[in-house]
């Protein structure tokens, strides 16, 4: 096998005008231009299994003991993680739909930060003579969306959506059995015979 020296290599990359990113991105463009975000949502995406799999009734079973609960979490975890996603994701967007008040103070809190995106490509925001920069200004909104977001409720929501992710993914994830579990159960039943 021949090494290539790589610590030789020199010249200039010429990237087109079309793919450059633009100087000013504002919070509203949603691009993944980290590498390792883009590998993690792509292997998060080929990790997803059937959903016929994921929800086979015939496949739950009470565990006889104790002791094989923590082996099955941890495999049906590992098997199973890209389909926990989105159960959690499906937890999250429930949550959001029927909390009204919540829906709102999101969408207020999204239309402030479109409305400074948007007044930023025009001229910059100045406030008695000293220029804010885009940060500062999304650092505002955080700033007033805090108590709406308080009033509307959004710290027992989040509570709410781990517990219930939780409450959801280890019960599936404790009565989900696989092939080999079974045959592995058989096993030593057979020998303690």
């Amino acid at each position: 096998m021949e090494k290539i020296d790589l610590s030789s290599l020199e010249g200039d990359i010429n990237v087109p005008e079309s793919q450059q990113p633009h100087k000013r991105r504002g919070i509203m463009s949603l691009t993944l231009s980290n590498a390792s975000a883009r590998e993690w949502l792509a292997r998060t995406r080929e990790g997803i299994k059937p959903w016929g799999e994921f929800i086979n009734t015939s496949k739950f079973k009470v565990p006889k003991s104790v002791a094989p609960v923590p082996k099955r979490v941890m495999k049906n975890i590992e098997h199973f993680q890209s389909n926990y996603l989105f159960v959690f994701l499906g937890l999250v967007l429930f949550c959001v739909l029927t909390s009204p008040l919540l829906l709102v103070a999101i969408a207020a809190c999204l239309g402030a930060c479109y409305i400074i995106n948007i007044k930023n490509q025009e001229k910059k925001l100045s406030i008695m003579g000293k220029e804010l920069s885009v940060s500062q200004q999304y650092a505002a909104v955080g700033l007033c969306s805090f108590p709406i977001f308080w009033l509307a409720g959004a710290g027992s929501a989040v509570f709410w959506i781990i517990g219930a992710s939780f409450f959801v993914i280890m019960l599936h994830a404790s009565f989900y059995t696989h092939a080999e579990e079974g045959e592995e159960i058989d096993l030593v039943m057979d020998e303690v015979v």
